[in-house]
């Protein structure tokens, strides 16, 4: 394990990394939420889009995304809340990546065991300091990525502050908007209503909302969970029953990457993804049962990682969308015709999942769009919005006809 202390600086490789943000949990200990600010010239974000955290998880360019937290564990077990960026994807008018970390309802001095912690995609080591000696802070700036010599490297900074990520943001370049102002006392007579604002614009794609009624949405804590093997996952109460989740897993070096629904008594019931690559970074997507938790058999050659994150997590498009091997997009455009290419050697596959028509019941409406071997193209209906489940070993587009 490479320690820096902070000011300090090391080199890192212009590649995929993942960011971890540690402590121990304990009882009056308040959680943490990570985040990245991607800053531009003069060391600010270029507009709101260049924080990325757990309401705003993708950046456009696709070189950060927040992940979630670790499920937690008992009193004074290690938690984490995790990012991933890939450095060869950052813009090239980007030249510092910070990564910053703030409590709410308390403070750091309260939080033991704080530290930053840096990762390649095979899990070794790159960096990793710890953060002592906080107080009264609410927000830390852990470290940040900085182009340097034609490279990049990552250095340790531990820098708090007492105003939280709102003040942290204010001083890189992201407006917050002031709360709304206190309701007054007892006696108090509303005023008339006014009229109704205007819509707000579009949020961006990663975070559009979604009625609460419609399984698309159902916003919860992202969990992660980690093995090795062949184990069975049983997801916490939280997830919001009747509704789509996305599973994100990653493994290395293992011939077979599986992920199984679970019956009632623990038996194995449907493939929701059956990688067969040395190297799986793959998303597939979960309806949570109404009347039990949600059990999902994992299997694997080699460790691997397992993220339940909120469907709006997912990718989003209506008209053009590209990928690698597995994944799971949203379709949000009206009926039309997909053509999809796939340019790759073994079984190219999607599936469209639909709502369940009959309410009562977990079983959802899927339809094989497509079902072919290799290169694939082909061209098919669409009669309107669904999730589509794309399995491939090679890259894949999809575009959109009308």
């Amino acid at each position: 394990m490479t320690q820096i202390p902070r000011g300090a600086d090391i080199a890192v490789p212009p590649q995929a990394l993942h960011v971890a943000v540690s402590w121990r949990t304990g009882h009056g200990v308040p959680d943490v939420d990570v985040s990245a600010l991607l800053l531009g010239a003069g060391g600010q974000v270029r507009g709101d889009a260049d924080l990325v955290f757990c309401n705003h998880a993708t950046h456009p360019s696709g070189a950060v995304r927040h992940l979630g937290k670790s499920a937690p564990g008992v009193p004074g077990s290690p938690a984490a809340d995790w990012l991933w960026l890939d450095l060869s994807r950052v813009e090239p008018d980007v030249g510092r990546l910070v990564i910053a970390a703030s409590v709410d309802g308390g403070a750091f001095g309260r939080v033991p065991g704080l530290d930053v912690r840096v990762t390649d995609a095979s899990g070794a080591s790159v960096a990793y300091c710890p953060m002592e000696g906080a107080t009264t802070e609410t927000a830390f700036v852990c470290g940040e990525f900085r182009r340097q010599g034609g490279g990049w490297h990552f250095r340790a900074v531990g820098r708090g502050y007492v105003s939280g990520l709102a003040g942290l943001a204010t001083d890189l370049g992201i407006v917050v908007e002031a709360p709304p102002p206190p309701i007054p006392g007892p006696g108090y007579v509303p005023p008339r209503p006014a009229p109704a604002p205007a819509a707000p614009p579009p949020l961006p794609p990663q975070s559009v909302p979604v009625p609460s009624g419609d399984p698309y949405g159902g916003e919860f804590r992202p969990a992660t969970y980690q093995g090795r093997g062949k184990e069975t996952v049983r997801c916490g109460p939280e997830l919001p029953p009747g509704r789509w989740v996305l599973l994100e897993i990653e493994s290395y070096h293992s011939l077979s990457t599986t992920i199984e629904t679970c019956d009632a008594h623990g038996r194995a019931e449907e493939y929701l993804l059956a990688a067969y690559e040395d190297d799986v970074r793959a998303r597939t997507v979960a309806l949570v049962p109404r009347a039990r938790p949600l059990a999902l058999r994992v299997e694997a050659d080699a460790p691997w990682t397992l993220r339940v994150l909120p469907l709006s997590h997912a990718r989003r498009f209506d008209s053009h969308i590209e990928g690698l091997a597995h994944d799971l997009v949203v379709y949000d455009g009206p009926p039309g015709v997909l053509d999809f290419l796939h340019r790759g050697e073994s079984r190219f596959t999607v599936h469209r999942h639909t709502p369940p028509q009959d309410p009562l019941y977990d079983d959802e409406e899927q339809d094989l769009l497509v079902n072919g071997v290799g290169e694939v193209r082909v061209s098919v209906r669409v009669p309107g919005p669904g999730l589509l489940r794309i399995s491939g070993d090679g890259p894949w587009k999809c575009a959109v006809r009308r």
